[in-house]
């Protein structure tokens, strides 16, 4: 670990946690004038509150707000992209991998742009849905540093029992949030996540002063921008689509979600363009006429039967937004088209099984037998099996258990009966299900 978080302290007594848990308690369950409440610090209990007001749930993951695709785009243009190596050399020098903490970039309504640090750690946060991508606004997560920092607009530490979400009391973390030099427009968050080591006097230091230098370091860059080269004025069309979506888990008539500057369509659209519209996204480079045709229609089929309907399709998504009708020679879209089956892949890979888990929704577009589609939701199914077999905790692969893709796998059923402790109640049912699937 590197000397910038070598020192720690207790974060406080089993029997302070204990209070706070038990306040908690009281709170969620509509107790709001509960005595304990009053030993809980002032600007946590406020949070709680507005937690409860807005109806978080205590136990609930966040969402995940930006897709793989999207959240590449918007990161890159991001005011805060240019000081990443800033942020990495002073809150993670050494082996980043080896530093016992997790730092989060966040943007201004708590989205968390990038999350490195210590691998072992990232594996454990992402269970409970800390991840680039998801949403960590206090009306999202409730009491978390990043989200209050923003909400509060100054540096904030949140211990473990703190925490209004129950997933997240194994943490304690502390965030800053960090301004426009000129403006004092807030731009995004900067936050440590961790043990005890990540709540300390040096901690709260540390990354405070590491936003204060992040806001000279952009004021620095702007002057010697504006020194090169004098302003100028382009006028640039904004796209009429700047987000689409494409729900096609548990499905067969799709979903089109299409999101612009000043307003947001939702249509629901044919299994046949829904499978159009599937290929187009997984094949983000383009396809050839005879490669569409074949991915949707089969083997030998003739580009003369894929033409009539993507004229078709053509007219669907123009209505909405031209911006959203495919190019040919080769087919491909101009808007980047994500879609929930891909956002399960990135979730995987990125390894947060639990808020994985939670967005399957089922097989993907599951009456389709066009050979791409079949293909498509079989290397989603694997990659979920088998992320659930090597990687997950035992709660999510118990929760992968009860959905039909895990029911009536006995090779689950075993890890499970593996995993669990000798004296579980769990375990009764687990073998009297095993015993009829293999009876």
């Amino acid at each position: 670990m590197p000397s910038a978080w070598s020192s720690s302290r207790d974060a406080g007594s089993a029997a302070s946690r204990l209070i706070i848990e038990r306040a908690h308690e009281e709170l969620v369950a509509g107790n709001v004038d509960d005595h304990r409440l009053q030993q809980v610090r002032p600007l946590v209990r406020e949070s709680w509150e507005r937690a409860w007001q807005l109806r978080v749930r205590a136990e609930g993951l966040p969402a995940v707000d930006l897709g793989s695709a999207e959240l590449e785009t918007y990161r890159r243009a991001h005011p805060l992209a240019e000081v990443m190596e800033m942020i990495r050399t002073l809150l993670l020098p050494g082996d980043p991998a080896e530093s016992g903490v997790m730092v989060a970039v966040g943007d201004h309504v708590g989205r968390l742009l990038w999350v490195e640090g210590d691998l072992h750690q990232r594996v454990l946060t992402g269970e409970m849905g800390f991840i680039e991508g998801a949403n960590w606004s206090e009306e999202s997560v409730g009491t978390a540093a990043p989200g209050l920092a923003i909400a509060l607009g100054q540096p904030v530490q949140i211990h473990e029992s703190e925490h209004y979400n129950r997933l997240v009391r194994p943490w304690s973390c502390t965030a800053a949030p960090v301004f426009d030099p000129e403006t004092r427009r807030l731009l995004g968050v900067i936050d440590v996540t961790g043990g005890a080591e990540a709540v300390t006097p040096q901690a709260r230091m540390l990354v405070d002063a590491t936003a204060r230098a992040v806001e000279s370091e952009l004021f620095v860059s702007r002057l010697k921008a504006r020194s090169v080269a004098p302003p100028t004025r382009r006028s640039q069309r904004r796209p009429a689509v700047t987000r689409a979506m494409l729900r096609v888990l548990g499905r067969d008539r799709a979903q089109l979600e299409a999101t612009g500057p000043e307003s947001e369509s939702v249509v629901e659209i044919s299994a046949r363009h829904a499978e159009i519209l599937l290929m187009l996204a997984v094949h983000r480079q383009g396809l050839s006429a005879d490669r569409l045709a074949e991915l949707v229609y089969g083997e030998d089929a003739s580009p003369d039967t894929l033409r009539p309907e993507m004229v078709r399709l053509r007219k669907v998504l123009e209505r909405l937004s031209p911006d959203l009708a495919p190019e040919s020679r080769p087919y491909r879209l101009t808007v980047p088209l994500e879609t929930d089956a891909q956002n399960v892949l990135s979730l995987l890979s990125r390894g947060a099984h639990r808020v994985a888990l939670s967005a399957y929704r089922g097989p993907a577009l599951p009456d389709s037998t066009s050979p791409g589609v079949e293909e498509f939701r079989d290397e989603v199914r694997s990659a979920l099996r088998e992320a659930m077999l090597t990687e997950a905790s035992i709660d999510v692969l118990l929760a992968y258990a009860e959905i039909p893709e895990g029911a009536g796998d006995v090779e689950v059923l075993r890890l499970c009966l593996e995993m669990l402790p000798a004296r579980s109640p769990r375990r009764v049912g687990l073998v009297s299900r095993i015993e009829k699937l293999e009876s």
